[in-house]
Order: structure tokens, then sequence, then C-alpha cells
């Protein structure tokens, strides 16, 4: 099985809330795709219920947009502590630092429907929690976001 870099960071010496730069893959022509890990909750403390997961993805997927160019992906962490950001090029992890700060003061201050839940726009439309999804990204902004350095595992 080929290695995933997130099964070689040491969860336990992470301290959320964070950005990180989770790596950097090059296309066959040279572009660079960068992966950020933009952790809400510390890691094996605690998870984002589904339903406020899912309304962050759908908040931050247009928020992050609107303050960083070249966003391709944003998806939310199996785990449930965080979202995953894939970006075209290599912005330096302040520039996502700042996007994401922005994102969230977004999200936090949402007052208008979830954009894309209906039935034609969204996988699972019904499963979704605004009030939870803005509470949790006051939390992390109340917490202080910052850039987290990748710790790997000591094998």
């Amino acid at each position: 099985m080929a290695n995933v870099e997130s099964f070689d960071l040491d969860h336990t010496k992470v301290h959320a809330p964070y950005v990180r730069l989770a790596g950097v893959k090059r296309t066959p022509r040279g572009d660079a795709i960068s992966k950020y890990d933009l952790r809400l909750l510390q890691p094996n403390q605690g998870a984002i219920e589904p339903a406020a997961l899912h309304t962050l993805e759908h908040l931050l997927a247009g928020y992050l947009r609107d303050h960083l160019d070249s966003v391709v992906d944003v998806s939310p962490m199996g785990c449930r502590t965080g979202i995953y950001l894939a970006v075209i090029g290599e912005p330096n992890e302040q520039e996502v630092l700042q996007a994401f700060g922005a994102s969230l003061r977004d999200t936090a201050a949402h007052d208008r429907p979830i954009p894309g839940v209906s039935e034609l726009e969204c996988g699972n439309y019904r499963d979704h929690d605004l009030a939870a999804a803005r509470q949790h990204a006051r939390e992390a902004l109340d917490q202080g976001l910052k850039v987290q350095e990748t710790v790997l595992l000591q094998r």
C-alpha cells in the first residue's frame, strides 16, 4: 500500500487549531498542487459532529475561494477534526492562515441559507447544522489560529 502523509504525522504533538502544509505534489508538467491541513479540533480529543462538519465544508468551500486564489478542493477529514484544502501553486502558510481565519470569521457570521443545500445540489442535503458550524468556527478563532510545523512519528 502507498504511504499516506497524514499517517506519518505524530497526532499527539500537534496543537489545534492550526494550518499545516501537508505536502506538495508535482504534475507531469511541473505544476504544484499543495495540500493543507486546516485543523479545528485537537486530534483524539474531540470530533466535529457530522452535520456541523458537512456545513463547515459547504461554507468553507465558498469562503476559502473568496480569500485565496486557485482553490482546487475543500474536503472534510475522516477523523472529523478539520478540513483539507488543496490549491494550485505554493502559497505560504501565513497566506493560507490569513485566508482560513477570514473564512472562519465569515462562517461564524453566516446568517443566510447554507449554499448548495438542496436535493439537486447535495448528496445528503438534510444533514446540516449551521449553528454548530458557526460555534466551531468561533471556538477556533477564540483559541487563536497558528501555523503548525509537521511533527513526524519517530519509527
